[in-house]
């Protein structure tokens, strides 16, 4: 069966490279990007199994809008791939709130946005995939799975893409003009993923009837993994002793507000009116 995308951030980049394989086998893709010029080629070359959209991940409205529109236009939604985002170069005495903020509207409220306008169409329809790139889809994961929606972190590792190229660059502090060009030049010299290799996986990805939750991509995500897990598991081992001390005395105080929580009338809903008689009156 051929699938419905919505791929946000697909003018470069993974965005752009899935987008073109999904279409290529014949899928529908809404493809967004900030500039519509960005992704006009795709409509020329895919037709009318493309929607390409202006989209700011930053501008609520437009995100709403873009969905709906997507919605309309193909009839449903199985595949959103939550990608769009922007990077900041800075050591974090160098980077301005400005910049902290810009870097955070994008990469994490920017993904709620297209979550929050996304996930009424999926629960509608009782089924869906999301692939995100930030760890806030691990906990999505445990939240949507009633409505039959499936949620797959997609973990990249190091990649040829341009990405870096729309970065923010935060200006130098002295102290860290050091640790700045050890940092550029390990990064130049680190062996690259080609990116047109991911399609496959992600094609793969989402056909399956029961993705994971997790999706490293590359050969180097699973030796880091464990190199940062033994790591962490000896210095866990280590003050083992320090940190069960910690735990005191265990307590249950956070009972009676998680009863009053759990019973909480949800947004949206109103109890049903129970009957209410005069005194005397008959029924």
């Amino acid at each position: 069966m051929k699938k419905i995308w919505f791929i946000t951030g697909a003018s470069r980049g993974f965005g752009r490279i899935w987008a073109e394989a999904a279409l290529k086998r014949g899928d529908k893709v809404t493809a967004t990007a900030r500039k519509l010029e960005d992704i006009g080629d795709l409509k020329e070359r895919f037709g009318d199994t493309v929607l390409p959209l202006a989209l700011d991940v930053t501008n609520s409205e437009q995100v709403s809008q873009g969905l709906q529109q997507a919605y309309k236009h193909f009839g449903r939604l199985d595949v959103l791939v939550n990608n769009a985002g922007t990077s900041l170069f800075a050591a974090t005495e160098e980077a301005s709130d400005e910049q902290i903020r810009d870097l955070f509207d994008a990469n994490y409220l920017g993904m709620v946005r297209v979550l929050r306008s996304a996930l009424p169409l999926l629960r509608k329809q009782g089924n869906g995939h999301i692939l995100g790139v930030e760890a806030l889809h691990e906990s999505l994961a445990q939240e949507v799975r009633p409505f039959g929606i499936k949620v797959t972190l997609v973990e990249p590792g190091a990649y040829a893409t341009e990405f870096g190229k729309s970065a923010q660059i935060a200006d130098a502090l002295e102290p860290y003009a050091e640790f700045r060009k050890q940092f550029l030049t390990r990064l130049a010299n680190m062996e690259q993923g080609d990116p047109e290799a991911t399609a496959a996986a992600i094609l793969k990805l989402v056909d399956a009837d029961n993705p994971p939750l997790r999706l490293g991509l590359g050969n180097s995500i699973l030796p880091r993994a464990r190199d940062a897990y033994r790591e962490r598991l000896a210095t866990w081992q280590a003050w083992e002793d320090v940190s069960n001390a910690a735990m005191g005395e265990p307590k249950k105080t956070m009972a009676a507000w998680i009863e009053q929580l759990a019973g909480a009338t949800p947004v949206g809903h109103e109890p049903a009116d129970e009957p209410s008689f005069a005194a005397g009156e008959s029924q």
